[in-house]
Order: structure tokens, then C-alpha cells, then sequence
């Protein structure tokens, strides 16, 4: 399994640097100022909406402001790939959404746009965000921006453990150690995101100092010393014999299939891998270690090469009304950040027996409700996570200790040899074009002149 992940590293690689080069030396005619103001091109997680509002959407676009829009709509598998686009290619994407962690890095290298609230006589529904959510949005901040003003949240959750509850005890997964128990050997997926499993690793591997208040959980998530970095780094290679696999969207179905006993996931992906699982009579259960977790949110921004900003700005006005955070849930399987009288009442379930206190979200009236505790946790579980920060100027180094952990071939130099494969390769692909019309050319002028001496 860890060959077939790195051949698919490679490859995923092979084909960004294939796609950026040729996107540089062949550029396609850009559209008209006049005709790309008609257009709204999004760039989102694969199944992360339902496309029944991007049908719904330009209706309701069109009565507020009597202009016509159509939706170009294209997906990412990782966002470092929709980075990359945004970065090098200078991709005219409207509207993008990434995690929390790259839009903080989005936020410090100045690739954003202001968004419009101003939304004249369309009431503005930006508001039904829940401060919860607000607040870890505002921790990404910085002297010159406000975060808020840049972002505004999309879904949102914790990680934890899925596990198949015929196998594995409950009492076993609430705490990290389980990972690395040897007699899950081969029986473990992990996240492809070196974000979280470096949260996870690091939390587990200084739980001892957390629990005795010599450093914070945000603290021991988020000061990446060097020190640190080589303690992920010795945590994750001992993980390594149980692992059947790094996965980026393939663990909930595995788990569904009870092929594997347990998976680091994030809970909107429970909830569907519980729920779907029940339906093969695979009894799959989550839970959050005692030693603690993150809390994450994915959150819409406008990138700075956007060209149809007030349509952008009006699609996360539509997308915060309740009726229509309702529908995107429904479809996903994730949590809504928005926090409305509409949501709450939406989600009470009656069959549940044990309440949550959900006060930190929808307010202080909502201290014992019934509502599925993995959509929404209780507050005593959100009180042992932390939100998840970019590395910054630690970001290379992490990824390289990334590559060993997961024991990857491709390091920075070979990432360099296939670059300049490509760049030559376009380059000589270029040259052809270039002789072939030429020859079309010449061939053209000697026809013309045959004719006219024929005449």
C-alpha cells in the first residue's frame, strides 16, 4: 500500500507540473471582459454541494440584481493543488474553498480580495455564521488583515477515530495510543494530510506534559520547533507497521466495508461512513481521544486574479441563507457553519437519548439539546481542541519530514528533474508548433502565388 501511495504522490505531481507548464506556454484566448462578467467559475472539494444550488443559483442571482450569470464548476481532491493553480498559474477562479491552514497562508502572501458585503436591497445573510466559528476564523488574522473581511465560513468539524465497533472497543479509541497498538497492525488508514497527522502525532506525543499544564494543546499544535517537528516525524514512522494506507477520500468507504478496523477521520465523513455503513450491517462508531484534537473549518475566499467579484460575493450570500446551508448538509454529510433558529430546529432528533451543550454555537438557550454529537460535538469535547494554523516559514521543512514519515522517493530534487523534463518538453512541443506553422505558412504563400501566376 505505501508503494501505491507514493507511485500516486508521483503521479499526482507528474501531472500538476505537467498541467502548470503547459498552462503557461499555451494559454488559452482569454474571455472578454464584457462575456467573463457573465461567468461565476467556483473551485470546491469533490461532493462538498449540492449541485442542485448551482442550478438554483443564477435564478436567484438574476432577481436580485436582473443580471444573468452561468457557473463554471470545477473540483480539487487537495488543496495544495488548488494552491499551486491559484499561485503559479494565476487561475481566474472566483471563488475557491480551502481549509483553514491555506487560507491562512492565502491570507499572509496577499492573495485575496475583500468581499462585498454590500448587497443593496438582498437582505445579507453573512451574518448567520456562528461566532464560534468567527472566532477561529479571526485567530488567522494578522496587523494589515481582517480575517473576516477575507473569508467566510463554509463547514466545519473535528477529527477523531472512526472504528468498526465489532473489533475495536470504544474504551480503546479514546485515546491516540490506539493507532500505534500492535495488534491493529495493517488495520489503520491515516489522513494523506500532513497537517493533520502532524496535530494528531504531536498531541499524543506530549499528552503528558498537556495534562499537567506545562503547555497548551493550541500550543503543542502550533509551535513548530525543529525539536517538534523531529518527535512527529519518530512518532509517525512507529505508526508506520499499522497502517494499511494514507488516504485522502478512500477511508470512509473501506471502513464501510469493515476492511479496515479503524481510520483517522473528520467527522462530516463519519456521519456518512456510519450511516451508510448500517446499511450493510457494519456497525462503525467515532470518537474523539481524551488527549484532544482540532477543530477545522473550510471557508470560501475570493482569490486576487478573480474577474466577477460581485457575483462571488452574492453566491456566499445565498449559500449562509438557512434553507440553503440545510440542502449543502444534507447532500455532505458535514456541519454547516451557520447557526440559525432554521438549523437548530432542523437538526433535533428525538430518538437520541443522551443531550449535548451546544451553547458555545447556537447560543446560551442551547445548553441541553438532542442532536447527533458528531455533527455537532458537546462543548467538553471542542474544550480539549485546537484550531490548526499553517506552518508558515516552517512549511518546507515539514513537508520533507512529511516525505520521509511516509517514506515518499520524491524529494526536492527529483521534484526539480521532473519540472525541468516538462519545461523542455513544452518547450520542444512549442518549437513544433511554431515550424509546423510556419511550413503551413510558407505552403499557404506559394499556393497564393501559383494562383496569381495562373491568373
Amino acid at each position: 500500500m505505501t508503494n501505491l501511495n507514493t507511485k500516486r504522490t508521483l503521479r499526482k505531481t507528474v501531472i500538476l507540473i505537467s498541467l502548470l507548464t503547459i498552462c503557461f506556454l499555451f494559454p488559452g484566448c482569454k474571455q472578454s471582459d464584457k462575456s467573463r462578467s457573465k461567468v461565476l467559475k467556483i473551485y470546491n472539494w469533490a461532493d462538498y454541494i449540492d449541485e442542485a444550488v448551482l442550478t438554483d443559483f443564477p435564478i436567484w442571482y438574476k432577481e436580485q440584481t436582473g443580471e444573468d450569470v452561468r457557473i463554471v464548476y470545477q473540483v480539487f481532491d487537495m488543496t495544495e493543488v488548488m494552491y499551486t493553480k491559484i499561485v503559479l498559474g494565476q487561475e481566474d477562479f472566483d471563488l475557491v474553498c480551502p481549509t483553514q491552514a491555506i487560507i491562512e497562508r492565502m491570507i499572509n502572501k496577499r492573495l485575496l480580495l475583500p468581499i462585498n458585503q454590500d448587497f443593496g436591497k438582498t437582505p445579507n445573510y453573512l451574518s448567520n455564521v456562528s461566532p464560534f466559528i468567527q472566532k477561529q476564523v479571526g485567530t488567522f488574522s494578522t496587523s494589515e488583515f481582517k480575517a473576516s473581511e477575507y473569508v467566510i465560513s463554509y463547514m466545519w468539524g473535528i477529527s477523531g477515530i472512526l472504528y468498526n465497533k465489532g473489533l475495536i472497543s470504544k474504551e480503546e479509541v479514546q485515546s491516540w495510543k490506539s493507532l500505534w497498538d500492535p495488534k491493529n497492525q495493517g488495520k489503520v488508514l491515516m489522513k494523506d494530510s500532513y497537517w493533520d497527522a502532524y496535530n494528531m502525532a504531536i498531541i499524543y506525543a506530549k499528552n503528558k506534559e498537556i495534562a499537567q499544564g506545562k503547555i497548551t494543546l493550541y500550543d503543542a499544535a502550533n509551535n513548530h520547533t525543529n525539536e517538534d517537528i523531529e518527535l512527529v516525524e519518530k512518532y509517525l514512522k512507529l505508526l508506520k507497521p499499522n497502517l494499511a494506507g494514507w488516504e485522502a477520500d478512500f477511508g470512509k468507504e473501506m471502513m464501510t466495508k469493515g476492511k479496515i478496523w479503524m481510520s483517522y477521520a473528520w467527522s462530516g465523513d463519519a456521519v456518512w461512513a456510519i450511516e451508510e455503513a448500517a446499511t450493510v450491517n457494519v456497525d462503525l462508531g467515532f470518537e474523539v481521544p481524551l488527549e484532544g484534537s482540532n477543530v477545522w473549518f473550510d471557508g470560501w475566499v475570493i482569490p486576487k486574479y478573480a474577474r466577477n467579484t460581485k457575483a462571488a460575493a452574492f453566491f456566499l450570500n445565498y449559500l449562509c441563507r438557512p434553507d440553503i446551508a440545510l440542502r449543502n448538509m444534507e447532500t455532505t454529510g458535514y456541519t454547516s457553519s451557520i447557526a440559525t433558529p432554521e438549523i437548530l430546529e432542523e437538526q433535533i432528533d428525538t430518538t437520541l437519548t443522551e443531550s449535548v451543550n451546544l451553547s458555545y454555537f447556537f447560543g446560551t438557550d442551547a445548553d441541553s439539546l438532542f442532536i447527533d454529537p458528531i455533527r455537532y460535538p458537546d462543548s467538553s469535547v471542542i474544550d480539549r481542541c485546537a484550531v490548526i494554523h499553517d506552518f508558515l516559514d516552517k512549511n518546507e521543512t515539514v513537508l520533507e519530514m512529511w516525505s520521509r514519515a511516509k517514506g515518499d522517493n520524491l524529494n526536492t530534487g527529483a521534484a526539480v528533474l521532473i519540472f525541468s523534463f516538462f519545461f523542455l518538453l513544452a518547450i520542444w512541443i512549442l518549437h513544433r508548433k511554431i515550424s509546423r506553422y510556419r511550413v503551413k505558412q510558407r505552403h499557404k504563400r506559394r499556393v497564393k502565388s501559383f494562383v496569381f501566376k495562373s491568373l
